[in-house]
């Protein structure tokens, strides 16, 4: 009956198109279980996913976008560019496909940012498994659930791997500066970022910082804080960091809000970031002029409008 339940749930979400939620209502299950049960049918095999990246055209390309911003590695999905979700997907399956290889490799502390790339990259996640693996998130939680949110992203990814998972226990945005100095003092919070600054790999996506923003929609920022980040050439934002287009960190108070890791912390450790869409190539360029990022991510079209000039 459990195979039955789970092969169910697997056709339904990645053949008949269902999201997690309509697969829980039409077997009458609980999203997490849901969860629980695509993880099982990848971690079993049963279900597969693959994306041929490797061509010569992708490589070379790949290869000039490492030069061109001082990486260790770039991985190039190819893509057309004109479907934003599709190309989300392409590059979770590549990212995936990278990420699988080096989790399975032993104990490991891995941290974790969120967006709908890297929930691309859970859903993509097949064949890992490592109960030595730790998925620690590297920023507070969102007021509202969802399969990008970072407690979501960093149990996925600990699931199938059938690791743990470990997440920072206070909000994505404090109300004020103070209130975000309260939280970094307390005990749990301390602990888990302690652990996130350990991580051996981090893996970042990339937002616009503005109205068109994840963030925006999620209803974290309001308009006090969009007005703030318009006045400051804000054009990105990573792991609850507001950056400019040099990559230097804007100056608003957002950025003291946020408890999470610092830009020091990435700078620490190996940094993927994974960044889809055309939308994103200014916000993916002010990251990668951070500094911080050692490997990139990210699909065909985005990743020729990096290797252009201009903001």
């Amino acid at each position: 009956m459990d195979d039955d339940i789970r092969i169910r749930a697997a056709w339904l979400y990645h053949v008949g198109g269902l999201s997690q939620g309509e697969v829980g209502q039409r077997l009458g299950l609980s999203r997490f279980k849901v969860l629980r049960l695509l993880s099982d049918a990848k971690a079993a095999g049963e279900v597969i996913v693959t994306l041929d990246h490797r061509s010569v055209g992708t490589l070379a390309l790949a290869e000039a976008l490492r030069v061109r911003f001082g990486l260790r590695d770039a991985l190039i999905a190819p893509d057309d560019g004109t479907d934003a979700s599709a190309s989300r997907q392409a590059v979770g399956m590549v990212a995936a496909r990278w990420f699988s290889r080096v989790a399975a490799t032993g104990p490991m502390t891995v941290g974790v940012g969120w967006g709908r790339t890297l929930s691309a990259m859970a859903d993509a996640l097949t064949g890992l498994n490592n109960p030595d693996l730790r998925v620690v998130s590297l920023m507070g939680a969102m007021v509202r659930t969802g399969p990008e949110g970072p407690i979501d992203v960093c149990a996925r990814i600990a699931a199938v791997a059938g690791g743990q998972a470990l997440f920072l226990p206070a909000p994505f945005l404090a109300d004020t500066v103070e209130d975000a100095a309260v939280l970094m003092r307390q005990r749990l919070v301390r602990e888990a970022l302690e652990a996130a600054r350990g991580a051996r790999h981090m893996i970042v996506s990339v937002g616009e910082g503005g109205r068109d923003a994840l963030l925006t929609s999620s209803g974290v920022l309001n308009d006090a804080d969009l007005a703030a980040l318009e006045r400051a050439g804000v054009v990105a934002d990573t792991t609850g960091k507001f950056l400019r287009a040099d990559g230097t960190l804007a100056p608003v108070d957002l950025n003291d809000r946020t408890p999470a890791i610092g830009l020091d912390d990435l700078k620490r450790a190996e940094v993927t970031l994974l960044a889809a869409g055309v939308a994103k190539a200014a916000a993916a360029r002010a990251v990668l002029r951070a500094g911080f990022v050692d490997r990139i991510v990210a699909d065909e079209t985005l990743a020729r409008i990096l290797m252009e000039d201009g903001t």
